[in-house]
């Protein structure tokens, strides 16, 4: 196989990070007719990318993880 289980261990956490990046980027909106200024907030502008970046390079790191192979003795 391709990757060992530590990869895919490693995979899900990466995308359970970008996952909680794209959740905390979410909530209201602004309507027409009415601004909300919670848009515009750290936490969906700086905290919530740098979240999701962190993820993908996360994923990255996991994709490329290769594991160490166990010495044999004689």
């Amino acid at each position: 196989m391709a990757f060992s289980k530590k990869n895919y261990i490693l995979l899900a956490i990466g995308m359970a990070i970008v996952i909680i990046g794209l959740v905390l980027m979410s909530g209201e909106g602004s309507a027409e007719g009415f601004f909300n200024p919670d848009i515009f907030s750290a936490r969906r502008i700086k905290v919530a990318p740098l979240v999701s970046l962190f993820g993908f390079v996360f994923i990255m790191f996991a994709i490329m993880y290769k594991p160490k192979a166990k010495k044999q003795e004689v």
